[in-house]
């Protein structure tokens, strides 16, 4: 995921810092976790698309 990002960002014109990544990854689980605890909350075990909508 990280090398995606990067290439995002690099199209985009930007450079990324040393830290970039860790940050993004710990945002990455955050999203999971809220997007679980959302599926969970409607009764289900799968999480949907809109999970990481709300």
């Amino acid at each position: 995921m990280a090398s995606k990002a990067k290439g995002v960002l690099k199209k985009a014109g930007c450079n990324t810092a040393g830290d970039a990544f860790t940050a993004l990854n710990e945002y990455m689980y955050w999203l999971l976790e809220q997007a679980a605890k959302r599926a969970k909350a409607n009764g289900r075990k799968t999480v949907r698309a809109h999970d990481f909508m709300s």
